[in-house]
């Protein structure tokens, strides 16, 4: 595992940001935690970060778009993503993963699944 990651995570929902923020910085990796979707593709392209978790259902801006804003400029496309979110149906899933998700996490989610994830994702990732 490597630790003290830069980890983006956006959500628009305070208390499960500050769950997943309190989650990765207890698993030794440095957060920014950001509230929609525009600030989401702001922090990236200013902070540079190792991996995002980013929630689907946020206001504007939502997960997908990032998501496909990410995976379309050669800067960020590669950039390691879990996508979190409360759509838990089969076609939802293929749908994150269609658009380039690296992992997909259901809410509610388990704090030491979604730590593993983004563990497991960071280590393959170097």
């Amino acid at each position: 595992m490597s630790g003290g990651r830069l980890v983006l995570v956006a959500d628009d929902e305070e208390d499960i940001l500050t769950l997943v923020t309190t989650v990765l910085q207890n698993a030794g990796h440095q957060v920014v935690p950001v509230r929609d979707g525009a600030e989401a593709l702001a922090a990236v392209r200013d902070r540079k970060p190792d991996l995002a978790v980013i929630d689907i259902s946020m206001p504007e801006v939502d997960g997908l778009e990032v998501l496909r804003r990410l995976r379309a400029d050669a800067e960020t496309s590669e950039l390691p993503v879990v996508l979190l979110s409360a759509q838990a149906q089969e076609a939802d899933v293929a749908r994150g993963f269609e658009t380039g998700a690296s992992a997909y996490v259901k809410k509610p989610f388990s704090p030491r699944e979604l730590a593993q994830r983004v563990n497991d994702l960071l280590g393959s990732s170097d």
